[in-house]
């Protein structure tokens, strides 16, 4: 097997990870043309299926769960083995997106759709929702005009990712129809919210994911910019990376090692390696990735610094399997 990055961080594929069970798919939308369980409507009455797996997260247990837009969910591998463990989340999620999971092993959701972020355990059981179900902050939603034109009840429009600093507070990437990033205090009451639609520093074209370093530094993956905008605490304006390739997803570890999922818009997805600094340490390029407009859409890695990535569209070579996993070598 081929090794991907360079320095002291260097990857090979295991295309034998995960077990699926056996007649599960992973990311194939939902059932099928006859199935009405999975059958929803847009804005214009109709059906709508989304596809590909959007996100992947690891809990402390070394368990990587799998977001993904299939008849199952949440998807629970073992990360050494593969092996299935459980899922959940069946009937609950209409466009699964972005998912994080918190030191206490709570695990976090976003559904794009329903304009929801959720927590939940890690049994699935749900614990906060943030937001109100199919109404989006606009007045114009995918189930057409709120009665009220002034109802502003739900602050998001399309959420994409959800992370929790080390005190508790939870930062919300509003990004399809919002231009915003929302703090949350831990009870889930919002403090408060920046950023608009722009080119300039703390102005976002697509907030497309977010994550928290160990300095509690928050990483907004403005992916239409083709940059990643960084951020303190509060909000206030740090730094920037420039010139990536369509920025989807980050990862900061504790290694102060920031992993930045590329989906590279019509070349060059991979995933790019930064110290906390912005020094460019490894890349992973790899044909697996799915292209065009594809390529790492998730990203994370386990206790071993393992990289599990998810892409939206399938690998070529591969006839199902959205989910991949990098050995560190």
């Amino acid at each position: 097997m081929a090794v991907v990055g360079y320095g002291d961080l260097k990857y090979e594929l295991d295309d034998s990870w995960p077990n699926i069970p056996e007649g599960w798919t992973l990311g194939e939308g939902w059932s099928g043309p006859n199935d009405d369980r999975f059958k929803h409507l847009d804005s214009n009455g109709m059906e709508w299926s989304g596809a590909g797996v959007s996100d992947v997260a690891a809990d402390s247990k070394d368990r990587i769960y799998v977001f993904n837009r299939d008849a199952h969910p949440v998807v629970v591998f073992e990360a050494d083995s593969g092996d299935f463990v459980t899922s959940w989340g069946e009937y609950e999620f209409l466009e699964p997106h972005g998912i994080f999971i918190d030191p206490e092993d709570n695990v976090w959701t976003t559904d794009r759709q329903r304009h929801l972020v959720t927590k939940h355990t890690k049994y699935g059981e749900k614990l906060i929702q943030l937001g109100e179900r199919d109404w989006s902050s606009s007045s114009v939603t995918p189930y057409g005009m709120h009665p009220d034109h002034a109802f502003l009840a739900n602050p998001f429009n399309m959420p994409a990712g959800v992370s929790v600093s080390s005190s508790g507070h939870i930062f919300v990437a509003d990004g399809y129809g919002n231009r915003q990033v929302h703090k949350f205090n831990p009870n889930g009451e919002k403090v408060f919210s920046w950023g608009i639609s722009g080119i300039k520093e703390g102005e976002f074209a697509l907030v497309h994911q977010v994550d928290i370093d160990s300095q509690d530094r928050v990483y907004i993956c403005d992916r239409s910019n083709r940059r990643v905008q960084i951020f303190d605490h509060d909000g206030n304006y740090i730094n920037m990376w420039e010139n990536l390739h369509s920025p989807g997803a980050a990862y900061c570890d504790r290694k102060n090692l920031v992993y930045i999922a590329e989906q590279g818009g019509r070349k060059d997805p991979g995933v790019s390696i930064f110290t906390e600094d912005g020094e460019l340490v490894s890349r992973i390029s790899d044909s697996r990735f799915s292209t065009p407009a594809g390529g790492p859409h998730g990203i994370t890695l386990d206790s071993k610094g393992n990289i599990y990535t998810a892409e939206l569209r399938k690998a070529p070579g591969l006839s199902q399997q959205r989910v991949n996993k990098y050995v560190k070598v």
